[in-house]
C-alpha cells in the first residue's frame, strides 16, 4: 500500500519553523517526510534535516520522498522520547527547528490491518511501532475493569467510559477480543441507542483515540520530548508543535507556557528569589488550518499549530527583570 499521508498548515509550519537556510532541523514525527520535504525546499546544500520515526513503513516512504533534496538526510528509526540520546549520536547538541506533528497519520489509520480505525475489522494492534511488544489486544483483554474505565475517561473523556469497560469485561469472559470490530460492536451494545443517534460522531472513536494513546504512551512522553527540545535549540531556534486533540495541547499549551515564564516565585513575596529566567518567547497565538484546508483535509479540522523561539541568554534576563518589575508593581 502507497504511504499517504497529508501535512497539516504545512506551509505555515514550515515558514514559522525555517530561519535558516544553512541549519539543522528536527522532524520529530517523520511520517512520509512532507514536513520534511518543504523544509529541504527551503535550505541550501549546507543545511541538514535528521528525520525520527518509529514506523519502518513511514521510513521507507520518507527515504524514497528525501531523495531529491539537495541538504544532507539522515533518519533515525527510533521514538522522539530519546530525543536528547538522538541528537547527541547525530552530532549534532545544538539545532535551528524541531518540529512535533503529533497523533496518528492518515497512512496508520487508512492501513486497515494496522488497527488503528474503528471503521475497518482488522485484529486489535495499534501499535505505531510495529515491533512493539505491547498492543491494543494488551490493553482491551488484559486491563483491569478500573484501569479501563480510567484510560476512557482520561484519555478519551468519554461519559460512558465505565459502563463501556465493563462491557467488554463481560464479554471478554467468554472468549478475548481479537478484532476491531469485535470491539466496536462491544462499544455499540454498551451506549445505550437513543445516545448513539443524539451523539456526534461515532461512538467508538474517544475509546479507539484512548487505547491508541495508552498503547503508544502518546501522553506520557510530550513534556519532557518538549523540554528536551528546547534545550537543544540554538538561541533564535524555532520550535513548531502541531495537535490534534484537547489532551495534546493542553500539554502543549502548558509546557510552553511555563517555559516562556520568567518569575516563579509566590505572589505574596516582595522580590524574586527563584531566579527563573524565561527559555522562549511564544510566537503569537495557536493557528488552525484555514478553510480552504479543510476542503481537501477534514482531519485538519481539530489540529492546532504553536510556535516558540529560543531566547538568548541577554535577552532571557531582559525579558525576566521586565515581567518581574511589572509583577512586582503590580501587587
Amino acid at each position: 500500500m502507497e504511504f499517504h499521508h497529508i501535512s497539516v498548515m504545512l506551509e505555515e509550519t514550515v515558514r514559522g519553523l525555517v530561519t535558516n537556510p544553512e541549519g539543522i532541523y528536527v522532524d520529530c514525527t517523520l511520517g512520509g517526510a512532507g514536513h520534511s520535504h518543504r523544509i529541504a525546499e527551503l535550505l541550501s546544500p549546507e543545511g541538514r534535516i535528521i528525520g525520527i520515526d518509529q514506523d519502518e513503513e513511514a521510513i521507507a516512504a520518507a527515504r524514497e520522498r528525501l531523495q531529491d533534496v539537495a541538504c544532507h538526510v539522515d533518519i533515525v528509526h527510533s521514538n522522539f522520547s530519546h530525543l536528547e540520546e538522538i541528537l547527541q549520536q547525530e552530532d549534532a547538541p545544538f539545532v535551528d527547528g524541531v518540529v512535533f506533528d503529533l497523533g496518528v497519520s492518515s497512512h496508520q489509520i487508512d492501513t486497515a490491518e494496522r488497527g488503528f480505525s474503528y471503521m475497518h475489522d482488522a485484529p486489535l494492534d495499534m501499535r505505531m511501532d510495529p515491533e512493539a511488544s505491547f498492543s491494543a489486544y494488551d490493553v482491551v483483554n488484559t486491563y483491569s475493569e478500573q484501569e479501563l474505565d480510567r484510560i476512557f475517561h482520561d484519555y478519551g473523556e468519554e461519559r460512558w467510559g465505565r459502563r463501556i469497560a465493563q462491557f467488554i469485561v463481560k464479554a471478554r469472559m467468554e472468549k478475548p477480543v481479537e478484532t476491531t470490530g469485535e470491539l466496536v460492536d462491544i462499544i455499540c451494545k454498551a451506549v445505550p441507542k437513543a445516545v448513539r443517534q443524539s451523539a456526534g460522531g461515532h461512538p467508538a472513536k474517544r475509546i479507539f483515540q484512548a487505547i491508541r494513546i495508552e498503547v503508544n504512551d502518546e501522553l506520557g512522553i510530550l513534556e519532557q520530548a518538549f523540554r528536551a527540545a528546547v534545550r537543544h535549540l540554538k538561541p533564535g531556534g524555532r520550535l513548531a508543535i502541531i495537535t490534534f486533540h484537547s489532551l495534546e495541547d493542553r500539554i502543549a499549551k502548558r509546557t510552553l507556557k511555563e517555559m516562556a515564564r520568567g518569575c516563579i516565585c509566590p505572589p505574596e513575596l516582595p522580590v524574586c528569589i527563584c531566579h527563573h529566567k524565561p527559555e522562549i518567547r511564544l510566537l503569537g497565538k495557536p493557528i488552525k488550518a484555514t478553510s480552504e484546508e479543510l476542503v481537501h483535509n477534514s482531519r485538519a479540522k481539530s489540529a492546532k499549530l504553536r510556535l516558540a523561539e529560543k531566547l538568548p541568554v541577554a535577552e532571557a534576563d531582559e525579558e525576566k527583570e521586565a515581567k518581574d518589575h511589572a509583577g512586582k508593581t503590580g501587587r
